[in-house]
């Protein structure tokens, strides 16, 4: 008896020593392994006419923090801070009912709508001319989703001309008259949203859309040629979304410089590895996506590249309509965001742009509560990868231990990107550790130049995955310390369920 419970007391020792050892992995790092440039647009946002994203969001003229047109200042400094480069407005679904021209003019004469995406009365108080002042004042570019559903090619022409043509013509001339007489040259414009999905107004075929949007293309572009154009891509990932992808491809091949995808993520059954392995199904989209681009180009010999605009992403499964999508955030949620932006990096050759979904208190990065803005845990990861990760995305070796769940096999618990900024000569090495409890002792060499001295480091991390962050506490945030390194390699052990971005110069 004595001799078994020694046994079980040793057993029990070396459990316990075991699960306190680190794993090991390696990271190496050559400059001339490059993937593509970064392309800025991927740090971008995303505003509908929904819940409070608009009105009590953005824009709240009651406010004792509006400015004299409206705005909360503190959503613009807020919008200016997190580093986006570009805001998709005004939908989404509601894009799909949208009719523009309700929304210029004297705001007395302008008429209230029936919202029939989500179910609210839209007074269209902000319409182009106000989102323009917003874009010009939180210093984003804007992108615009014209009506395919209900709308017109007329209707998608005459907003082009409206924002982008010189005085002279009736609609630049109206837009003059409504005080703005300098063009707004609005760049990118969405040839509709999520038009594969049933719940959305003017559903159709993939043929049927192909042929509308085509004419609409054709339409827009006459009226500009500057402009750049996304195509509805599938968001409907059931068996045919890449049947409605190749369809869109090759009828509109000529005229688009970008096709849209969409994905949003969940953690439904509460299980954390399968959570933390849910961004491999985006890397499949858009491997299977960039292929179908590639079938296309080289079936019609073209030269001008198909990019992928990933105009909608997040974490949403708690909030519904009723909730009218007010998702609060935890720290497990910053993992999956800093996944999405890791997967994009590595992916930098086809993906040139990409949308949080929203921007302020629908599924967004920040939040509106009696009157306080505040930041939620997913704002840290996209400030931190938009205001560090610019120039080159690196191909970067990885070594570490895997796990198995669900459907997802092998999955590394380490998910890697980095960048190389040429002007700094810094490298950006963004870790996430997917691991619910342990640390990860991890070797980061580089292949090319040797390291600084010191390297920056930038961890967001929390002691428990359910803490969130709220009006009166931060308890997520992104925390600064400064590491010794070694000109050959350094070893930097990464926590577990965390997030880091370690930024350090070659010499």
């Amino acid at each position: 008896m004595k001799k078994y419970l020694v046994s079980c007391l040793l057993f029990l020792i070396l459990t316990s020593w075991l699960q306190g050892q680190s794993l090991k992995a390696r990271i190496k790092i050559d400059l001339e392994r490059q993937v593509g440039d970064i392309d800025p647009l991927i740090y971008g946002n995303f505003t509908e006419h929904l819940g409070r994203c608009i009105y009590g969001g953005i824009y709240d003229p009651n406010s004792p923090v509006a400015n004299q047109d409206g705005f909360r200042k503190d959503v613009v400094e807020a919008t200016r801070n997190l580093g986006v480069t570009q805001v998709r407005w005004p939908g989404g679904n509601f894009a799909s009912g949208y009719h523009w021209t309700d929304g210029i003019g004297p705001r007395e004469g302008r008429p209230k709508r029936k919202d029939l995406a989500w179910g609210d009365t839209e007074s269209n108080l902000v319409g182009t001319d106000e989102f323009m002042q917003f874009a010009r004042q939180a210093h984003v570019e804007p992108y615009v989703c014209v009506n395919l559903g209900t709308g017109s090619w007329d209707e998608a022409r005459n907003w082009v001309e409206y924002c982008n043509a010189k005085t002279g013509l009736y609609y630049s001339d109206l837009r003059a008259k409504n005080g703005h007489p300098e063009p707004y040259h609005v760049k990118y414009w969405g040839l509709g949203n999520e038009m594969d999905g049933p719940w959305q107004m003017g559903h159709r075929s993939a043929e049927d859309y192909s042929k509308f949007a085509l004419e609409a293309a054709k339409l827009m572009k006459w009226s500009d040629d500057s402009i750049k154009l996304v195509a509805s891509g599938s968001s409907f990932y059931n068996a045919g979304w890449m049947d409605w992808n190749k369809t869109v491809l090759t009828t509109l091949h000529d005229h688009i410089d970008y096709l849209s995808l969409h994905h949003y993520s969940g953690n439904y059954d509460k299980d954390h590895y399968k959570f933390m392995a849910i961004t491999i199904r985006v890397e499949d989209i858009i491997r299977l996506t960039e292929g179908l681009i590639n079938e296309v180009r080289d079936l019609y010999k073209m030269e001008k590249p198909i990019y992928i605009a990933f105009d909608e992403y997040n974490v949403w499964y708690r909030a519904e309509n009723a909730q009218k999508l007010e998702e609060h955030y935890n720290m497990q949620d910053v993992l999956v965001v800093a996944m999405y932006l890791n997967t994009f990096l590595r992916h930098a050759n086809v993906v040139k742009m990409a949308n949080m979904a929203q921007l302020v208190n629908v599924i967004a990065p920040m939040m509106v509560t009696n009157g306080k803005l505040w930041l939620q845990t997913i704002y840290y990861p996209l400030q931190l990868f938009a205001l560090h990760c610019k120039g080159h995305s690196l191909e970067t070796f990885l070594e570490c231990d895997k796990y198995d769940a669900g459907d997802f096999k092998q999955v590394p618990y380490l998910d890697v990107s980095s960048v190389y900024n040429e002007q700094t000569k810094e490298v950006f090495i963004n870790v996430v550790n997917r691991h619910l409890d342990k640390s990860i002792e991890t070797s980061i060499a580089s292949q090319f130049g040797k390291w600084a001295s010191q390297a920056t480091v930038y961890e967001v991390n929390s002691q428990n995955l359910t803490d969130e962050n709220t009006a009166e506490m931060q308890k997520v945030k992104t925390k600064e310390t400064t590491i010794n390194t070694g000109s050959e390699g350094f070893t930097y052990s990464f926590p577990a369920h965390s997030f880091t971005m370690i930024k350090v110069k070659l010499k």
